[in-house]
């Protein structure tokens, strides 16, 4: 058993995203520590590229301000290594898998194990082409996570099996952002990820209130949110680790709640 599958083995995962950097250092820092503190399981650490292909424009503008504030790949693991003076928060990043190549995937991986990045999201590393990257990552402790959406089809099975870590379950077709509706097919697709592998699944992609990550709580192992934290961060700026916290704890409320209430119906 992985580390990151560890974090599931005692309540279901709120897994918060935020981008490094946005809108600086000092403040990113503080933001995950203010998530990790207040009920994140697992914080979701967005290296900035310049073609997110899977994300929507609130994630994409905050690569933007990233940008400006100078970002770059060796800037993210400075503050995961700052982060790592106050916490222990298991980190994964989500980036594209460029940076890793041009950083060189073993560099890479073994600077991940050193600050105790746990996994990485890839979204345009599809399956068939993992086995370049996928070798090294295991020989560093790092999990790759994989993607299944509800289009996966005859691929869930094949990409269920090679997974470690945990499965991001992509809730609906298109790029990132807050949604009200999610595909309607969540409960039969992880019910079928689980005829093939014991890997917790957690879903995301749109979001952004606590009474959707309660029921997404109660389909999967776990709930993602990004663009309506991301967008926290944009609108507060180095005040966010505040409001961070605040919503944080009304996510991770409902979650166990559901839970409470998931558990007794199941008695």
């Amino acid at each position: 058993m992985t580390k990151l599958k560890q974090v599931f083995t005692n309540r279901k995962a709120f897994i918060p995203f935020i981008v490094a950097d946005d809108p600086n250092f000092a403040t990113t820092v503080k933001n995950v520590v203010a998530l990790a503190e207040n009920g994140a399981d697992i914080v979701e650490l967005g290296i900035p590229f310049s073609d997110p292909s899977a994300d929507g424009p609130v994630i994409q503008d905050a690569d933007l301000r990233a940008f400006a504030a100078g970002v770059t790949p060796m800037t993210v693991f400075d503050i995961v290594a700052a982060v790592r003076k106050q916490s222990q928060v298991p980190i994964v990043f989500l980036t594209y898998v460029n940076i890793p190549f041009k950083y060189g995937y073993a560099k890479f991986c073994r600077r991940c194990q050193e600050l105790g990045v746990l996994g990485l999201v890839i979204p345009d590393l599809p399956y068939e082409e993992r086995d370049e990257l996928a070798p090294i990552a295991t020989q560093y402790d790092v999990d790759l996570i994989p993607l299944i959406t509800p289009t996966s089809d005859r691929r869930v099975e094949k990409i269920a099996k090679a997974a470690t870590g945990f499965i991001y379950v992509v809730s609906a077709l298109g790029i990132t952002g807050e949604r009200d509706e999610f595909a309607h097919n969540l409960t039969q697709l992880i019910a079928r990820i689980r005829q093939y592998t014991d890997i917790p699944t957690a879903i995301g992609f749109g979001i952004h209130t606590p009474e959707q990550a309660a029921e997404m709580s109660q389909i999967a192992d776990g709930a993602i949110i990004g663009s309506a934290i991301v967008d926290l961060v944009r609108q507060h700026g180095t005040d966010a680790p505040e409001y961070l916290a605040a919503y944080t704890k009304t996510i991770r409320a409902a979650m166990d709640a559901a839970a409470t209430v998931q558990k007794a119906a199941n008695y």
